[in-house]
């Protein structure tokens, strides 16, 4: 039997146990994901979604970016227990919107909401599980598929906080549209660090027809 990702035991436990107290969802930070989300969602006029899910949403940054522009149902599924709780306890989410888990098996139906997104998440999956994530994401959005993440036109393997194996850099959009011939492309950009307080990295929309 092959060895579990070391991702896995990473994320969920003291390795990101350690990232959720380095994180924070100061006034300025929310401010920036909510004008990060306004430009996203203005990408969807005339089709707003009703729902979305983060994989991976840590403290919920971007959920609390996108309550702060638009009135859709959130909901998150997270592998680290003290962030799951955070997202309670700060008020970002019910606790029944909350999932326990990794993005490679998302317990919800097909289309079970309009919009399915990763921000810095995919470039933390093990390779191995790459596939079967996008998969889960694909396959839960009955609308849109969001990624933003770093960009690399190969897969690249890269130190992390003095770790190996947990930073993957790709070119995700490529590999969406090469997994999924029901995707087109609505948009991609770049997200400037300095400007929208999100790491710098290339973001993609993706419309399901």
């Amino acid at each position: 039997m092959a060895p579990e990702p070391k991702t896995l035991s990473a994320w969920s436990g003291a390795f990101g146990d350690r990232y959720t107290e380095r994180s924070g969802a100061s006034a300025g930070v929310v401010r920036g994901r909510a004008r990060v989300w306004a430009e996203v969602l203005s990408k969807m006029d005339g089709d707003m979604p009703g729902s979305a899910i983060e994989v991976g949403p840590n403290l919920g940054l971007n959920l609390l970016g996108i309550a702060a522009v638009s009135d859709m149902e959130l909901w998150a599924i997270e592998p680290n227990a003290s962030a799951r709780e955070r997202l309670v306890e700060d008020g970002v989410l019910p606790a029944q919107r909350v999932i326990e888990g990794f993005g490679h098996a998302i317990p919800l139906a097909d289309k079970a909401v309009d919009l399915a997104f990763t921000a810095g998440v995919l470039i933390h999956v093990d390779p191995s599980l790459l596939e079967a994530t996008m998969r889960e994401v694909h396959r839960v959005a009955a609308k849109y598929v969001f990624c933003s993440e770093y960009f690399s036109p190969k897969p690249e393997a890269i130190p992390y906080r003095g770790e190996e194996g947990l930073l993957f850099k790709n070119d995700f959009g490529g590999l969406y549209l090469d997994m999924f011939p029901d995707l087109v492309l609505v948009d991609y950009g770049f997200f400037w660090k300095r400007m929208t307080v999100m790491d710098d990295s290339t973001w993609w929309l993706f419309r399901k027809v």
